[in-house]
């Protein structure tokens, strides 16, 4: 393989040649802040079981077993501070050239790392807010959060008395028409896309990339573990993110 400085090189090459850049991320991109994917060993799904939307709305004992996953992973989410990969791709927002960045992730780093809000299309919502599913209220999660350890186990609507879940996708739920509309329109306009700490194996998010290479863009991958869609990449970088995101930035303003 053509070692790291060389496909720096080639990447920042890439950057000063395109026009239109996406950025799809998933949770890969967040473990430097902190925040274990969900699936590695020790991560959320490990220590607990998965609850089903449909599980969530019709059984009391599965929402107090999600809410008890949600209570742990608020406190990890909490704390955690956006990382050189997030401020990199803030950057690569403020030449111009990046049209937005999509991402699975529900922890609203993008964000606190400097892109604006409206640039970001999250697939998969956030946990940085709650709603109840009847009359659409919405809270700040740090206040279900607050209930939660105060011993309310299954907190519900105050006004309406239905139920609360956090602003999030769950299995079984569908994903957001309009975000993800927004996410292929976005994808196959771009000439150049990051594909960040993504497994590619969640559908349909993980057809972006794939889209993006139908549509003509190149590729660059940036992931710990092998993709599916390695063979579509431009560029592969098995290294971490966050070091690798920090020195792109630093090549291409040179």
């Amino acid at each position: 393989m053509e070692d790291f400085d060389g496909r720096l090189r080639r990447s920042a090459s890439l950057l000063k040649e395109a026009q239109s850049i996406a950025v799809f991320t998933g949770a890969g991109i967040s473990t430097d802040s902190g925040i274990a994917d969900f699936r590695s060993p020790g991560g959320v799904w490990d220590r607990y079981r998965i609850v089903t939307f449909q599980e969530f709305l019709s059984s009391a004992e599965a929402r107090r077993e999600y809410w008890a996953m949600k209570r742990e992973l608020f406190k990890e989410i909490a704390g955690a501070k956006p990382n050189r990969a997030h401020t990199a791709i803030a950057e690569l927002h403020g030449t111009g050239k990046l049209k937005c960045v999509i991402t699975q992730n529900i922890d609203g780093l993008h964000q606190a790392g400097g892109c604006p809000p409206e640039a970001v299309i999250e697939l998969h919502g956030t946990n940085l807010k709650a709603l109840c599913l009847e009359c659409g209220r919405t809270w700040p999660y740090e206040e279900i959060q607050e209930r939660l350890e105060a011993g309310d186990l299954e907190p519900r609507c105050t006004g309406c008395k239905g139920l609360i879940k956090p602003a999030t996708v769950s299995f079984g739920q569908s994903m957001p028409e309009e975000e993800l509309k927004r996410a292929f329109e976005c994808t196959i306009k771009s000439d150049l896309m990051f594909m960040i700490g993504s497994s590619l194996q969640v559908e349909p998010a993980a057809s972006i990339p794939h889209a993006a290479h139908r549509a003509g863009a190149k590729l660059i991958f940036i992931n710990r573990t092998p993709t599916p869609w390695d063979h579509i990449a431009e560029v592969l970088f098995n290294e971490n993110a966050s070091e690798v995101m920090g020195r792109l930035i630093q090549t291409y303003r040179q």
